[in-house]
């Protein structure tokens, strides 16, 4: 598998978008198509097979579950690894010839993912430093009363800045990455310790996003056990991602519906309380009169 520069460009195109806040602030962008899971398909669907595709995005995604990025602070660039780490492990697994569901070829995907992530998180702080000339602008434009400016700043002038660190580096780095991932192919035979070791290590990286994913959820012992209904279901049930998202969904809708039946019925007791204590204060003051 190869990417042509077309492709490399429409990578780079739906990086700029994936990181850009007019896309309905970054709920479209970020939190949607910048997703390896949502990644994986796009670049699939490009690089004209989406089957490796969702199989490297799904893979990659489980790494990055939680990743957030409170405060502009980011530890890997999901905008890399979804157009950049993603197409090039496509082309790894497809020069190796591995199975695209095998757990070598899962392995291979988190271990680029995770090391063009890293990467990518140096243009991440590139974009936002470029981000801030732009700001400067914005700043002139208001003491000269300039206000209707203002729309180049917000929707114009960033889109230089994802020009040069989003769009250019995912083209170029897609397009010649390619060819040195085509190249390595006979210098790191699938028998020898560097290939073991980035398997090794592509294997124990999904520990790192279930263990963030943790950290969010669970507050007592108790909550594990809703956590491991899915490895539950998975395990004795075989049953794939969209039966157990089904079931989770029923099980959730089930824990809300008791949550509200309870908040109500709280209302409605401190509501009798409240009411018999009034006419409790309505005797009182008749007594008294």
């Amino acid at each position: 598998m190869t990417i042509s520069w077309l492709q490399a460009a429409i990578l780079g195109l739906f990086a700029c978008l994936c990181s850009n806040s007019c896309m309905a602030g970054q709920a479209v962008g970020n939190y949607t198509i910048g997703r390896p899971l949502v990644g994986g398909l796009v670049c699939g669907i490009i690089l004209g097979n989406v089957p490796l595709g969702i199989a490297c995005g799904v893979a990659t995604q489980l790494v990055y579950i939680a990743l957030v990025t409170p405060g502009g602070t980011v530890a890997a660039d999901v905008r890399a690894i979804s157009y950049i780490g993603i197409p090039l492990a496509m082309v790894a697994i497809s020069s190796r010839g591995l199975n695209p569901f095998s757990s070598d070829a899962a392995n291979m995907a988190k271990s680029l993912g995770t090391l063009v992530g890293t990467v990518g998180s140096v243009l991440f702080y590139a974009v936002a430093f470029m981000n801030l000339i732009w700001q400067a602008f914005g700043w002139k434009d208001i003491e000269n009363n300039k206000l209707n400016r203002l729309y180049g700043v917000d929707f114009g002038w960033p889109w230089l800045s994802h020009l040069c660190f989003s769009f250019l580096p995912t083209m170029l780095m897609t397009h010649f990455g390619a060819q040195a991932v085509t190249a390595l192919r006979n210098a790191l035979p699938m028998d020898g310790i560097p290939m073991k070791t980035l398997f090794t290590v592509g294997a124990m990286l999904p520990c790192v996003g279930i263990a963030i994913l943790l950290r969010q959820i669970v507050n007592t012992s108790v909550d594990f056990i809703p956590f491991l209904v899915g490895f539950t279901l998975a395990a004795s049930l075989h049953l794939n991602l969209v039966s157990i998202t089904i079931i989770s969904l029923l099980f959730a809708m089930i824990f809300y519906e008791i949550e509200m039946f309870g908040a109500k019925s709280d209302n409605g007791s401190s509501a009798s309380t409240v009411s018999a204590s009034s006419s409790d204060d309505d005797d009182e003051e008749e007594e008294d009169i």
